[in-house]
């Protein structure tokens, strides 16, 4: 799922692309896509965009008359930057927005649609779409910390709570923890002020060394090839691999649909986390740690 500094990169790239221009058609190719049914989506052709906004991992389109168009790309829903009335791809198609120098495609991948775009009218109807999680960069130590104490909740579930924190998913957050030493399941009443601290500044660097490397990897195109998977990245999307820190080989819990990604030397003291299913089956036979898992 694109996250803060994903989100961020597309902002960059729309806004000389779209900002200023006019929306001459939309044509949606999946009814599901769109969630709401007033105002209709018909009305914002024909209307200049006026302003771009991120609302989480959302992706706010503000139009003349106080209208707007919000899109939420979800695990694989992507957007593509093609030359004017190009053609929506087949399956993976599910809606084009035309502009006088191109068209904005979004596309999703896999045969779930899990997408949405909804159409609103008014700042304050808009703000009701956004969860007003805390803005991760631009919050102080203090205020970082009132947010992540606000609920007792594990490391990984805090970071990744929209009504907590804004903009962080399953990702960076495995980032975000390897960088700062902390277990993913951890509790968050257990920090201590340092811990607290160490965090904060992970968040901060975290996301603002990947916005960095990806405008580096983007230049002046447009981003088609936003993932969740870097080969840079530490921890996520490794398991098996060897940690860059410390070598020891990356574990992961597994969820329904994703998974969280730890080195068990530099953040759970050489202990593997349970992992929901697989423990479940091999019980006492579970490795507890680095040593008895690689043994």
């Amino acid at each position: 799922m694109p996250e803060l500094p994903d989100i961020t990169i597309y902002l960059e790239a729309l806004q000389p692309r779209v900002v200023g221009q006019t929306l001459r058609r939309v044509r949606i190719a999946h009814p599901f896509l769109v969630r709401t049914c007033a105002p209709p989506i018909e009305e914002c052709a024909g209307k200049c965009v006026q302003s771009l906004r991120r609302l989480g991992k959302r992706i706010a389109f503000g139009f003349e008359g106080e209208l707007w168009i919000v899109l939420h790309l979800m695990i694989a829903g992507r957007l593509h930057w093609k030359p004017p009335g190009a053609k929506l791809p087949g399956k993976r198609g599910l809606a084009a927005f035309d502009f006088d120098h191109g068209t904005l495609l979004l596309t999703e991948a896999g045969a779930k649609r899990r997408a949405s775009l909804h159409v609103v009218r008014g700042t304050a109807t808009l703000e009701a779409l956004h969860a007003h999680g805390l803005e991760p960069l631009e919050c102080t130590a203090a205020e970082f910390q009132s947010a992540l104490l606000r609920e007792n909740r594990t490391l990984k579930r805090a970071l990744t709570d929209p009504r907590l924190f804004s903009g962080i998913g399953n990702a960076y957050s495995d980032e975000i923890l390897h960088r700062a030493g902390l277990s993913p399941v951890m509790r968050t009443p257990a920090l201590s002020p340092e811990q607290i601290e160490r965090l904060w500044r992970a968040v901060q660097e975290t996301l603002w060394e990947w916005i960095e490397r990806l405008r580096c990897a983007r230049g002046d195109r447009f981003p088609e090839k936003v993932t969740a998977f870097h080969p840079e990245m530490a921890v996520h999307g490794r398991f098996g691999l060897p940690c860059p820190r410390c070598g020891t080989t990356v574990q992961r819990i597994r969820y329904a649909h994703n998974e969280t990604n730890y080195c068990p030397t530099c953040q759970t003291g050489g202990r593997v986390l349970a992992d929901r299913s697989l423990s479940r089956l091999l019980k006492e036979d579970w490795p507890r740690t680095v040593e008895e898992w690689e043994g």
